[in-house]
């Protein structure tokens, strides 16, 4: 099988597990087992986790963003505490569908993490994510200090409670 986000990586190399469809992704997770949904933006990382049902997303933490290395370490921290099986990373399409260089950038940055942690990865429409979880903490009369602190890993459970019932939604 040639990946289309990394063709060279079938030639002498490890196969990146990196998926467009999420119907090859859902093929390539274990059963029972959660996933995390990150929400990649310039200065942090919103991170959500599901439970091992795979029906729930629930918000977990905002990484702060500084290199490379250090993110992925964190992310690879919580991957292994957490047990998780798969990675949803929202993509920031524009609003006609079309990809920019904030695509380009969460495509470049999946390319480089299948290289620390060996599971599946996915991509998430993420339209709007943002704008839905801050109405969600102005419906719950959240502070504008707090949804400040919470919006980055809120916008990440959006991004991943989409892709669970989307994988729901294959399954049944």
């Amino acid at each position: 099988m040639i990946d289309p986000v990394n063709p060279e990586a079938g030639q002498g190399a490890k196969q990146a597990l990196i998926f467009d469809e999420a119907t090859d992704f859902a093929r390539a997770l274990p059963p029972m087992a959660a996933l995390m949904g990150l929400d990649l933006g310039t200065k942090t990382i919103g991170v959500a986790v599901s439970d091992g049902m795979r029906t729930v997303a629930t918000p977990l933490e905002t990484v702060k963003r500084t290199k490379f290395a250090a993110d992925a370490a964190r992310l690879v921290e919580i991957l292994a505490k957490r047990r998780i099986a798969g990675v949803v990373l929202g993509l920031p399409r524009n609003m006609d569908g079309t990809e920019g260089p904030r695509c380009q950038s969460t495509r470049a940055f999946a390319r480089n993490f299948s290289r620390l942690w060996p599971g599946p990865i996915t991509f998430w429409d993420e339209r709007l994510s943002t704008v839905a979880a801050e109405k969600a903490l102005l419906e719950a009369d959240t502070t504008r200090k707090r949804r400040a602190e919470v919006i980055d890993h809120v916008a990440a459970s959006y991004i991943l409670q989409g892709a669970l019932d989307r994988l729901r939604y294959l399954a049944g």
